[in-house]
């Protein structure tokens, strides 16, 4: 019966061969070309709506009809823009990343056994 720290180090040696190969290097490539764009165009997005709070009072205050402003419109496009982020990253996800982990991973039980 193999010991605790046998195991640990046969499980670190297959998650090394795995996270080298290119299947998983192409994964990480993949998330990171979807990911990084994202995050700086949504922080982007809320750095403008902060600045445009804090210095752009009367450009926030702005009547758009009744007693909805420009900074009440912007700021609910905060929460709209996460979803509309999260529904593109699951579409990503589902197409681009999902199949080529399911392979990986597939491949990866296959030569463990």
């Amino acid at each position: 019966m193999a010991s605790t720290d046998e195991i640990a180090a046969e499980s670190a040696t297959d998650w090394d061969r795995v996270r080298s190969g290119p299947e998983f290097i192409e994964l990480k490539r993949r998330l990171r070309r979807f990911v990084v764009p994202v995050t700086a165009g949504f922080l982007g997005w809320y750095v403008v709506f902060v600045l445009l709070a804090d210095f752009a009072h009367g450009f926030m205050a702005t009547k758009l009809f009744g007693n909805v402003n420009v900074g009440l419109v912007l700021g609910i496009l905060q929460f709209v823009s996460t979803f509309v982020i999260t529904g593109l990253y699951l579409r990503y996800a589902a197409k681009r990343l999902d199949p080529l982990a399911e392979r990986i991973r597939a491949e990866h039980e296959r030569t463990s056994r």
